[in-house]
């Protein structure tokens, strides 16, 4: 933010809790919470809003509302809207937000990517491209036995064998295509834009124990095949053989990985990826896989996924 603009901050900052955006409005919650939406509407004993944070028509019940609160914040910022420095000040931050948003990397026509880090799986729904965002899950070494079998806290004469799982038979977000594009930033340091594509092409691939080398940035992110069984997804196989040296197996998809301007890569499939379950997962060096991981599903038949992000979605969009 420009230093000029620091200065009308704090010159505001005694004569206003907060500055919200012009067209939103705030639910207060009892628990001291709130959403940020852009209409809302209350039908029985259920409130219906638009979420300006996810582009979306959500629910929740209205008894969960404090609804004094909720009047009394309109009413503030009623007040504050009537300032023209306030005015000014909006239509200046607006402008710096736009500035910062045109710097994310657009993934189709119209949708860029909504946040400065995370992960991201380009879908296509029904025609139209949907960006979700997917959490990290964490993988459970065979009931936890990380320990005993990574540190060596087994019989050093005896092999061992464990599985990586991940709780629940299908990951949340489903892609309804074969080939989605994954955009992935969890560094802070930003990395420069127009490195070349490389591809990775081991379908199956099993990792020894080597003596800790550098992870090259294209080495880094790779997608897995799951095996489902029963209410578990097995990412692969960590074993332990006579000599104590430690690997892992894995199911890997061939990709190609290109790094992107503000430190994104985007991972792709070279080709389709069957209807199952998978995960985008980092490796770590001599350490393998790390087991925290990004799982999602490839199910053309899916039912759309909550939460996604569109096209020059716009606030007043009609509910689904």
């Amino acid at each position: 933010m420009p230093f000029r603009l620091h200065l009308l901050a704090a010159a505001l900052l005694l004569a206003m809790p907060a500055l919200a955006q012009n067209d939103s409005h705030r639910l207060i919650l009892k628990d001291g919470s709130y959403q940020i939406v852009t209409k809302y509407e209350v039908k029985g004993d259920r409130v219906r809003y638009y979420s300006t944070e996810r582009e979306d028509w959500e629910e929740l019940p209205k008894s969960l509302v404090d609804w004094p609160a909720t009047d009394q914040y309109e009413a503030d910022r009623a007040a504050q809207k009537a300032s023209p420095e306030a005015a000014q000040l909006d239509k200046e931050l607006e402008h710096e937000r736009e500035l910062e948003a045109a710097q994310l990397p657009q993934v189709a026509p119209g949708l860029r990517i909504p946040e400065p880090s995370g992960v991201f799986l380009l879908d296509s729904f029904q025609g139209t491209p949907e960006l979700n965002e997917i959490q990290q899950s964490v993988g459970d070494v065979n009931q936890n036995r990380k320990a005993n079998i990574l540190r060596g806290a087994i019989n050093p004469i005896a092999s061992a064998k464990a599985s990586i799982e991940l709780d629940g038979s299908h990951a949340t977000i489903q892609s309804h295509v074969g080939v989605p594009s994954l955009y992935i930033n969890i560094d802070d340091a930003p990395s420069p834009a127009g490195q070349p594509s490389v591809t990775v092409d081991s379908p199956r691939r099993q990792q020894p124990q080597q003596p800790e080398q550098p992870i090259v940035p294209f080495d880094r992110f790779r997608i897995v095949h799951t095996e489902v069984k029963g209410n578990k997804r097995v990412l692969g196989d960590i074993k332990r053989n006579l000599t104590g040296k430690v690997s892992q197996d894995q199911h890997y998809a061939k990709t190609t990985i290109t790094r992107l301007a503000g430190g994104w890569f985007k991972v792709t499939p070279t080709e389709p990826l069957q209807p199952g379950e998978y995960a985008l997962v980092e490796m770590s060096g001599k350490e393998g896989m790390n087991l925290y991981v990004w799982d999602f599903g490839i199910n053309p038949k899916a039912p759309a996924n909550k939460n996604t992000w569109r096209p020059e979605t716009k606030p007043n969009a009609k509910p689904k």
